[in-house]
């Protein structure tokens, strides 16, 4: 799986590649596994909303994984 990730507001925030998320710098941050989000301890922190095509949002309670920097 490949896609973008958008917080609830719309702005892009995180990538997905196979089964890792990275920031838009390329830093992996968490382990994707189905739609469940963990850190790389393997601790279950979130999920994406069940989405169809390559881009996935953030449900507001997941926002916290990736904060906003900056202004858009």
């Amino acid at each position: 799986m490949s896609g973008n990730i958008f917080n609830s507001n719309g702005t892009h925030v995180g990538v997905v590649d196979g089964a890792g998320i990275f920031d838009l710098k390329g830093q992996k941050l968490y382990q994707l596994r189905g739609i469940n989000i963990y850190r790389l301890s393997g601790e279950l922190v979130g999920h994406l909303n069940a989405a169809q095509g390559s881009d996935k949002r953030l449900d507001r309670s997941t926002d916290r994984l990736f904060p906003a920097r900056g202004s858009s």
